[in-house]
């Protein structure tokens, strides 16, 4: 279903209409601090919108459908970074990851890397104001919940995994981490879904192997579901639904070709739900731009925290709520495949700047290599000169310096505008705006990573895969021919 459709059907509700009487923690709502809100974000891996409440009509997601149904549905939310380690550097911060040195994919790892002053991990500024701040894995209560940081923080990042860990009347800041997105998926025994039913978009092979892949996906966002499900009643046994604000999103999105570590839609156009219990009305549908850097100076708003001025996101919720003209969002290096990519996305438009443009979108990485099935009969079939034009295209051994789409007729970014003269205005207008936002941030990627780490990271990409392989026991240099056979007897006997 196309968006606009969708939110025809839906009826997209105004700013003014979806938080009406929304006066954040002033006025007369105005809670005392035993009894300020608490916060709980459920961050799922690896998921674009493609729920059941997002206009999907063969995935079952009750439990997505009823939060959204009681709260709002953001249509237009966005990440920093299609890769994890980078955006949650982002969020995590209120910073972009270009401007505070965590831009490259596990860069720091090894070497422990700090935050440069003042910046700080936004749990610190809950702790302050007397919140109990913990971070668990999924249904796992007692175990660390997944950061995967670009840095070392300067302190304990979290007092515990669990807000049964708290204080007596604290009000708490919850994240719980869901896996069941990121590869491996799970498939859903209780509410298979047919391959042949699953309508791959057409910059994929319409390919028994690709609908298998495809519907395995689909598949683990509703045993995901289950899982939010399980969480939102245990909010409502301990009595704590109408005194918490919960959001739902998805941390980049999916780990498909074309989606994950790129800046298509499907890596950085996330699901993202909001409830908040008297202050959002019900079955609300927002259209407003909203980027990831925007959650922690929100939440900390919404807490009665003043945001530190350092921050550069905006507030999206409560009075002070501003709306965005656009969001920006970066690519650098993954693992050990190193490149540079921006774009600027408006409602309708998207601009994106290949800074590598030498380097094709297939080069070599060990984690897509050993992880995506569609890589792979991509590779064969474009052999074989059996893909289309948009699918080949995928496979060019170089990118244009510039791609320009028109997302309200081109939802799929297959027609780049920007060698279009009708489009000069435009293509100038958002050159101009990605510039301004790489000086005003202080875009770190201007500056080449050292090769010292470059060279760290692509020797340990490449033994990373070499032992993968080696557990299937398959060589590592397999042909592209050889490893579809296996990637068809592993999905489709």
């Amino acid at each position: 279903m196309k968006r606009r459709d969708f939110l025809k059907r839906m009826g997209s509700t105004t700013a003014a209409m979806a938080f009406a009487g929304c006066a954040g923690v002033a006025g007369e709502r105005r809670r005392s601090p035993a009894k300020r809100w608490n916060i709980l974000w459920l961050i799922s891996e690896d998921t674009s919108p493609d729920l059941g409440c997002y206009g999907n009509p063969i995935v079952k997601t009750p439990n997505f459908d009823k939060l959204a149904a009681d709260g709002a549905l953001f249509t237009n939310a966005f990440c920093t970074a299609p890769v994890c380690s980078a955006v949650r550097s982002g969020f995590m911060t209120g910073m972009y990851q270009t401007s505070i040195g965590a831009h490259q994919h596990r860069s720091h790892r090894k070497d422990g890397y700090t935050l440069p002053e003042p910046v700080r991990v936004i749990t610190h500024y809950f702790r302050e104001a007397g919140y109990f701040t913990c971070n668990c894995a999924g249904l796992n209560y007692k175990r660390r919940g997944k950061t995967d940081w670009n840095f070392a923080p300067k302190e304990k990042a979290f007092d515990g995994t669990d807000w049964s860990q708290r204080g007596e009347g604290q009000p708490f800041f919850a994240q719980m981490n869901f896996s069941l997105t990121h590869r491996d998926f799970k498939r859903d025994k209780e509410n298979p879904i047919n391959p042949d039913k699953v309508t791959v978009p057409p910059y994929y092979p319409d390919h028994p192997v690709s609908r298998r892949d495809w519907a395995d996906y689909l598949e683990s966002l509703q045993v995901l579901d289950r899982q939010i499900g399980t969480v939102l009643k245990r909010l409502e046994d301990e009595g704590l639904a109408d005194n918490t604000i919960v959001m739902y999103f998805g941390d980049h999105g999916r780990p498909h070709v074309r989606g994950k570590q790129w800046l298509y839609e499907g890596g950085i156009h996330i699901p993202m739900i909001v409830r908040w219990p008297g202050h959002i009305k019900p079955g609300t549908v927002v259209d407003d731009l909203v980027s990831s850097v925007d959650f922690a100076p929100t939440f900390l708003s919404l807490a009665s925290i003043e945001p530190p001025k350092h921050l550069q996101g905006q507030i999206f919720l409560g009075p002070r709520r501003k709306k965005r003209e656009y969001i920006v969002a970066a690519r650098d290096r993954c693992d050990g495949t190193v490149d540079r990519i921006r774009c600027v996305r408006t409602k309708r438009y998207k601009y994106i700047r290949n800074f590598m443009p030498e380097r094709p979108y297939t080069q070599f990485n060990g984690y897509k290599k050993h992880q995506y099935p569609m890589l792979t009969l991509m590779e064969v079939l474009h052999k074989q000169g059996k893909l289309t034009a948009d699918q080949a295209r995928f496979m060019a051994a170089g990118r244009p310096e510039e791609e320009l789409y028109d997302l309200s007729k081109d939802a799929h970014e297959l027609h780049n505008l920007a060698a279009d003269p009708k489009h000069k205005v435009l293509l100038t207008k958002s050159r101009m705006r990605l510039n301004e936002w790489i000086k005003k941030t202080g875009d770190h990627g201007e500056t080449p990573e050292d090769p010292k780490s470059v060279a760290y990271w692509q020797d340990n990409m490449e033994k990373s895969f070499e032992q993968r392989m080696a557990k299937r026991n398959l060589p590592a240099d397999i042909s592209p021919e050889d490893y579809l056979k296996w990637w068809e007897r592993k999905l489709l006997d």
